[in-house]
């Protein structure tokens, strides 16, 4: 391709005073296309070696595991072969000694049992260490198949908590700048609502405002019966003063978290065994309690959204 080029360049230099427009121009046209049909093959060329390394560097973890075997097999056979060896050693000096002495006879032939017994352990390691080999080599193939599997459900269920957020955003889109929040991290989805959004001061009933997002909410969920639902309620640190029905600040979290549940139950798709609520109180902020602004951060109704994990466990478990 460089050849080309270089050739095609000489001749747009060589040509270029004496042929016409037209031609030049085609020249130039074709030396810019090689140009970038070189660069292509370039960037290809670079790919291509990139993913080529990622391969060998497997290949060699799983070809180290097979060498072992290989290399134990072959020990088990170089032994094999010369036990064998010496045993016909001590044959050919059995018939040598057969007819001088009975008693020496009598002794080569005991070693001859022995070394047969020897070598009968020998021959049944080394098939034993061959059918080692073997099944070695077919629970590397297993578990490779395995591990890919594993990777192609984890990368399944990421790519549909992506899509939950995507939905989940766009349901909500007319709660943005409202105190509401929808982010995936760690293969969750964490929906967060401020207190300004759902309740007024020291309560836990849900203003109409507030029950319509939980409801739009809820319509996504709805269709995801496959998702975990953790409703956690959250507070600040300033000691609750309201209703004496109430012990405190972790009370009043709990409680929260409970009518956000009863909300999303009005949703007969809503599968009631998915959701889970719980009161955190004070204790998992997300801003300074300095600053009523921070306060007022960590006043809040966390939805956190979770796959279900039960293919993944079982495929962890056969690898």
């Amino acid at each position: 391709m460089i050849k080309k080029l270089s050739v095609l360049a000489v001749s747009m230099a060589l040509f270029s005073s004496c042929v016409s427009k037209k031609i030049y121009t085609d020249l130039e046209d074709k030396y810019a296309n090689l140009k970038k049909e070189n660069r292509s093959l370039t960037d290809e060329v670079e790919t291509l070696s990139a993913d080529n390394t990622k391969l060998n560097n497997d290949l060699d973890k799983l070809q180290a595991a097979y060498d072992e075997a290989v290399a134990e097999r072959d020990r088990l056979q170089s032994e094999y072969t010369a036990t064998k060896s010496n045993l016909d050693n001590l044959k050919a000096s059995y018939e040598a000694l057969e007819k001088n002495s009975s008693a020496e006879i009598a002794k080569n032939s005991k070693k001859n049992r022995e070394l047969l017994a020897q070598l009968e352990a020998k021959e049944q390691a080394l098939a034993a260490e061959n059918e080692r080999l073997e099944k070695l080599k077919k629970e590397l193939e297993s578990r490779s198949q395995r591990v890919a599997e594993l990777e192609n459900v984890i990368a399944a269920k990421d790519a549909n908590m992506r899509a939950l957020k995507d939905a989940i955003s766009k349901a909500l889109t007319n709660f943005e700048g409202k105190g509401l929040t929808v982010e995936q991290r760690n293969g969750k989805v964490y929906v967060s609502m401020e207190n300004k959004l759902l309740f007024e001061s020291g309560s836990w009933y849900v203003g109409a405002q507030g029950k319509q997002a939980v409801k739009q909410l809820g319509s996504v969920l709805a269709e995801n019966p496959d998702i975990a639902i953790l409703i956690e309620g959250h507070t600040d640190n300033v000691p609750y003063k309201g209703n004496a029905q109430l012990s405190g600040n972790w009370d009043l979290s709990t409680k929260r978290a409970t009518a956000i549940v009863n909300i999303l139950r009005e949703n007969n798709s809503i599968n009631p065994e998915n959701l889970t609520a719980a009161g955190r109180g004070e204790y998992a902020p997300i801003a300074s309690n300095d600053t009523s602004e921070g306060r007022a951060k960590n006043r809040r109704i966390e939805v956190i959204l979770t796959p279900k994990l039960d293919e993944i466990s079982k495929l962890l478990n056969d690898i």
